[in-house]
């Protein structure tokens, strides 16, 4: 098989295991499903807290309108507080609570979960294989992220 079909490949399996992967989004008791943007925005508050929502916006190649109503729900279910910046008091900054922060673990948690016992289910020369890709798998989320954000260049072992 040419290097072509099988980057081809690899693409078509990606995007099937993420559509699998999405399509189980966790529905968490008492708090009910809640909707990608607002997964996306609590786990990039979570890895950059005191980010705006502009910041947040760009980061995560969303529109402003849509981060500023998102983060209300969030703020609404008591997983992030926006705080007026110490430097500046008209900047506002997005910080996760500690509800938020529990939140993200038991979902991150519920997600993790049917994909061990899948790995499980795997000869064990597969689930070594994906296991050994997980490095590679990590940078090339980078580099998506870095091209998406009109980064052409980016450190090759991010």
């Amino acid at each position: 098989m040419s290097l072509p079909s099988r980057r081809r490949e690899l693409a078509d399996v990606l995007r099937e295991l993420g559509w699998t992967v999405h399509r189980r989004s966790p529905e968490r008791a008492g708090v009910g499903p809640v909707p990608t943007t607002e997964l996306a925005l609590l786990k990039q508050v979570i890895d950059v807290p005191g980010s705006t929502v502009g910041e947040l916006a760009q980061a995560l190649g969303l529109r402003q309108p849509n981060v500023s109503a998102a983060i209300r729900v969030l703020v609404g279910r008591g997983f992030v507080v926006k705080e007026s910046s110490p430097e500046d008091r008209r900047v506002t900054l997005v910080l996760p609570t500690a509800v938020g922060r529990a939140e993200h673990e038991a979902i991150a948690e519920s997600w993790a979960a049917p994909i061990r016992e899948a790995l499980d289910g795997l000869a064990p020369e597969h689930r070594a294989a994906i296991e050994q890709a997980t490095e590679a798998l990590a940078a090339l989320h980078g580099r998506l992220h870095a091209l998406e954000a009109g980064g052409a260049e980016i450190d090759a072992s991010v």
